[in-house]
């Protein structure tokens, strides 16, 4: 083969190659972090976003969309000494990618956190009938400290919802036969 052939299809192949790590899309409903030299330069928003190679870097992309996550069983004391399980959802948007990516390190872990612990102390403050008949109260205050928090994070609370409060065993059944005494001595007046 010819040396200049062979330079030629080098060359073709290195500006290719640039070419790829110069031009990236962008997905709707996502942006991506663009660094120059390790420091922020801008926010690509969705569409074709121009990086310079070897300069610029890209972030992995943050999705601007509402996220629902799911926290696992937190073992809560209430004011009464009874220990519950809570299992609680989380439902968030970001909305504001650059906070997100550069205020804390992992935004997750960070709000299951302050969602545990938070939880422990609204949930520390009531007894055990208002904390199971009184989850719009406990989600308003869980919420109103989430957003406080997060806000500086780039990130709104829409929704926090407890999805279930499990009492002990021995509890549960005190409180069944609790319901049926009440049944019986409802029925005996009638």
């Amino acid at each position: 083969m010819d040396p200049v052939v062979i330079t030629i299809v080098v060359i073709v192949v290195l500006v290719l190659a640039l070419g790829v790590r110069t031009v990236r899309i962008v997905p709707q409903a996502r942006v991506g972090i663009i660094q120059r030299l390790g420091n922020y330069q801008r926010t690509a928003e969705a569409g074709v976003a121009i990086v310079v190679p070897f300069v610029d870097r890209m972030l992995p992309l943050i999705d601007m969309r509402e996220q629902v996550v799911s926290f696992p069983p937190q073992p809560v004391i209430t004011s009464d000494n009874v220990t519950i399980n809570v299992t609680s959802v989380i439902y968030y948007q970001i909305l504001d990618a650059k906070n997100s990516a550069y205020q804390v390190a992992n935004l997750l872990a960070a709000m299951e956190q302050l969602t545990q612990t938070t939880l422990r102390n609204v949930m520390g403050g009531l007894t055990l009938d208002i904390s199971l008949t009184g989850r719009d109260q406990v989600n308003a205050q869980l919420r109103m400290v989430l957003d406080e928090v997060t806000e500086k994070w780039g990130v709104r609370v829409n929704r926090l919802e407890l999805k279930d409060i499990a009492p002990p065993k021995d509890i549960q059944l005190a409180m069944e036969k609790q319901m049926q005494a009440e049944r019986q001595k409802r029925a005996t007046i009638l």
